[in-house]
């Protein structure tokens, strides 16, 4: 399995239309083939900031998921440019 999880910062004022972008993103990211869980948590103490939690079955899986339509359009088209930051990371699961 390949695990990203990567971590939103919602620019001040921009909150609703990120959430928006991610709400839009979850069911289609998870109707991909190779995807197995894509979910969105946004943080109690802060609420500007949103973790995507985000399981394929190998990295091809996950470079597919960036490739695809939906991802240019609503991820670096529209959601990029809401965000005061924005990283991700790959993880192995060791238990």
């Amino acid at each position: 399995m390949y695990v990203v999880i990567a971590r939103w910062v919602a620019r001040e004022g921009e909150e609703a239309d990120v959430e928006r972008v991610l709400k839009t993103m979850a069911p289609l990211s998870r109707e991909e083939p190779g995807c197995q869980e894509f979910t969105v948590l946004r943080s109690n103490d802060e609420p500007r900031t949103y973790l995507l939690y985000e399981v394929y079955d190998d990295e091809a899986s996950f470079l597919a998921h960036r490739d695809t339509e939906h991802f240019k359009k609503h991820v670096l088209g529209d959601g990029i440019a809401r965000l005061e930051a924005r990283t991700f990371a790959h993880y192995d699961i060791v238990a």
